[in-house]
Formats: C-alpha cells, sequence, structure tokens
C-alpha cells in the first residue's frame, strides 16, 4: 500500500472509529457486546474485530503491520455498509448500534 493510501486508511479509521481503547475494552466485556455478530460456534466476528481494534488503537502509527493496516480497512468498510442499514426509530438499545460498536463505531457519539 502507497503512502497515500496509508494516510486515507489512517483518516477513514480514526473517522469510523469513535471509541477510545479503554471505552471499546470495557464495552467488549458486556454480555450486549458478546451477543451480537455472526459467530462460528465460538467469538463473533465483531467482537474478534473489536478486541484487534483496541491493540491497533494502543500503537503508535509507526509500529502498525501490515495486517493492522488490512483489519483497518476492513473496519471502514464494515461501519460503512453497516452504518447504511440503520433501522428506525431509537437505536440505542439495538443489536444494530451494538454490533458497531464492536467495531469501534457508536452511532450515538
Amino acid at each position: 500500500m502507497a503512502d497515500g493510501g496509508r494516510q486515507q486508511t489512517w483518516d477513514e479509521f480514526h473517522d469510523d472509529v469513535n471509541m477510545t481503547a479503554s471505552t471499546l475494552r470495557e464495552w467488549l466485556d458486556t454480555d450486549e457486546s458478546r451477543e451480537v455478530g455472526q459467530k462460528d460456534g465460538g467469538e463473533s466476528v465483531g467482537h474478534e474485530s473489536g478486541r484487534h481494534i483496541v491493540r491497533i488503537l494502543e500503537k503508535k502509527k509507526a509500529d502498525l503491520t501490515d495486517a493492522d493496516w488490512k483489519h483497518m480497512e476492513k473496519v471502514h468498510g464494515y461501519v460503512a455498509r453497516h452504518s447504511k442499514q440503520r433501522p428506525s426509530g431509537d437505536v440505542t438499545d439495538t443489536k444494530w448500534r451494538w454490533s458497531l460498536m464492536n467495531w469501534g463505531h457508536d452511532p450515538l457519539a
């Protein structure tokens, strides 16, 4: 990925991920966080993603791995797609919001 592409990925990721590492870590410990997402018998994809996002947020930009950059792109894609599926009404206690929060984005923030 060219440096310009990485800067765009960085900007998009930090626009999308509006939860701090500590807030996201606390969220991932809740029953609601564990309740949502695609599961294959274990941890959901979104929950695992959230743990990776916490690790990314705790790193310096220079220390990010290729896998981190790829995950940042994946986060942007997920948040963009899922945000378009917003249900009508109050979304405070919805699985839609909880799923986004697992990916570091609180649509009510």
